[in-house]
């Protein structure tokens, strides 16, 4: 198995709940995509839309050295990938209902909504996330403000 799914698989016994399936094909696209160098820090499974009764729209979303990666393999042909890179990543956006959680990613140009994630997972999720883009985001500063 791959690092991605090994990942993903740890992620779903740690927090149980959250509506996922199709997470192998998922992480091949995550396999498939990484570049030369690049490693994979952090990953889970959820749903990328905004209606926790949207069950069909399950992705893995994997968080590298570089870059965070949104994959779903599609159920007749083809897949999706979203990339999310620290200078586009603005803010985040912790959400929890009755049954599941929810994360809004905040870019510059949209919103990417990660949804039915189980509700134990969420501080997880975000503090991964949160402290590796803030890290990352003070390369992209201006040199005048780093001073």
């Amino acid at each position: 198995m791959s690092k991605v799914y090994d990942m993903v698989m740890d992620f779903k016994r740690k927090h149980h709940g959250g509506v996922s399936w199709r997470i192998k094909k998922h992480c091949e696209i995550i396999d498939k995509h990484l570049n030369p160098g690049e490693e994979v820090l952090y990953a889970f499974a959820g749903q990328k839309n905004v209606d926790f009764y949207d069950i069909f729209t399950t992705c893995v979303v994997a968080l590298t050295n570089k870059r965070l990666m949104i994959a779903q393999k599609r159920v007749i042909w083809g897949y999706f990938l979203s990339s999310i890179t620290p200078d586009l990543y603005n803010d985040l956006l912790v959400s929890q209902g009755l049954l599941f959680g929810r994360i809004t990613i905040d870019t510059v140009k949209e919103e990417v909504v990660l949804s039915n994630l189980p509700k134990s997972g969420l501080d997880d999720i975000e503090t991964n996330i949160t402290e590796f883009m803030m890290k990352e985001k003070q390369k992209y500063r201006p040199r005048e403000e780093q001073k």
